[in-house]
Parts: C-alpha cells; sequence; structure tokens
C-alpha cells in the first residue's frame, strides 16, 4: 500500500495529489508508531532511498521483524500495547528531541497504524504514565468504542491530537496512514498525531461520566 502511494523518479516524491522536490529540502526525517511501522518504513526507506536522513519507528513488542531490510539511520524501538509503557514514553521523547532539530528547510514524513495511540505517548503537564495506564485499562474494560477512548487520549498527552504535528512545526509534514478504525477517521487512528482534533475536553469528560468512571479515574486525569 505504501509503495503504490509513495512514488519517486529522480528527485521527484509523489504521495498522493502532493508533489516534493526532494532536492529542496535539507534533511528528511522518517517517523513513525503502530503495529504496521516496519513494513511502511521498509516501503518508505526504499522509496527515498539516500534522501532519507535519519529516523524513529515504535512498535508493539514482537512486531519488530523485517527491521533488518531497513538502514541503520533508521531506528527500529519496541514498546507495550494496548498498555501504555515506559518504552513507549522514552521512544517519543526521542521522537520529539529529533523535531527539535527539524528546520524550516527540513521534510518530516510520519508513519502512522493501528496500536500507534500505546506506542507514541508522553504523559501531558504534570501527568505520570501511571495514570494513563489506570485510566487505559478502565477505558478498555468498560465497553467504551475506540472514537470515545481516543478522545481521552488526545487530551492527556503531548504528541496526540495533533501534538507531533505542532511539534514537527516549522519543518514540512508529509502523514501516511493505515487505518484500522471504521469510517477512517483521520484525527482518531493512533489518536491522531499529526491532524487537527475533532473533539474537546466536554467530550473527554462525558466519556468518563457515560461509563461511570469518574470515581476509579486518577485525580491528575480529571
Amino acid at each position: 500500500v505504501v509503495s503504490r502511494s509513495l512514488t519517486r523518479h529522480n528527485n521527484h516524491l509523489q504521495a498522493g495529489e502532493q508533489s516534493y522536490a526532494l532536492d529542496q529540502f535539507e534533511k528528511i526525517w522518517l517517523l513513525g508508531a503502530g503495529k504496521a511501522g516496519v513494513p511502511m518504513a521498509v516501503a518508505t526507506a526504499r522509496t527515498l532511498g539516500a534522501y532519507l536522513y535519519q529516523g524513529l519507528i515504535v512498535v508493539k513488542e514482537g512486531y519488530a521483524g523485517g527491521a533488518q531490510e531497513l538502514p541503520s539511520r533508521l531506528e527500529i524501538l519496541e514498546a507495550g500495547h494496548p498498555i501504555p509503557d515506559q518504552r513507549g514514553v522514552n521512544a517519543t521523547r526521542r521522537a520529539r528531541a529529533m523535531l527539535e532539530e527539524a528546520g524550516p528547510n527540513d521534510l518530516v514524513i510520519c508513519l502512522i497504524s493501528g496500536g500507534g495511540s500505546a506506542l507514541f505517548t508522553d504523559p501531558a503537564g504534570k501527568l505520570t504514565l501511571e495514570d494513563l495506564q489506570k485510566l487505559t485499562r478502565l477505558l478498555l474494560s468498560c465497553g467504551a468504542t475506540i472514537n470515545e477512548i481516543n478522545s481521552l487520549r488526545k487530551h492527556l498527552d503531548a504528541v496526540k491530537g495533533g501534538g507531533l504535528a505542532r511539534l514537527a512545526a516549522p519543518a514540512r509534514l508529509l502523514t501516511l496512514v493505515l487505518s484500522d478504525v471504521v469510517g477512517d477517521p483521520l484525527d482518531v487512528i493512533a489518536s491522531g498525531p499529526t491532524v487537527a482534533d475533532s473533539s474537546t475536553f466536554n467530550n473527554a469528560w462525558e466519556v468518563l461520566e457515560r461509563y461511570e468512571l469518574i470515581g476509579q479515574t486518577p485525580a491528575g486525569v480529571l
């Protein structure tokens, strides 16, 4: 799917209806999160060739197979899913550090697939990883839909709900999304790290009320 959607002819990269003259960029970064991260990265790296500068992909533990096909400048890290863990936080913060180096003449390509919500995580504000872990367990066990679960995740995390796009600025940003959500809502898949969030804090609070979770939810989350 990536090979069909992303093609290169000499220095010209075509992604859907978007065109990029690769020679205009100083550096091209590749970041991603999701269970399909390795095969997506293999196809993207093969397309970019020597134009790829550096990157990092976070995948579910046990999903790093095929990484030997990737260049050494592209790192594959494993983390916990569906409950986020410290490995995911560490990997996400390393990705954030890469984005701090990205400038206005750079291109950041982001690869998103199912599972990215747990794998790409950095608690917002004074929240702790333990807060997010407890909330995730509550949401997974109460019968909430993925849209409802991710409306909360987007408001409790530094990289979700468009957070990664904000961090990537002023670099150009290209995202390839492999959907695992019915209807393909881009802001719900992996909690939409690179797209605008259509949900609100009120929506998130209503989910807690709907499933009677207020009394069990960590104080930091509330």
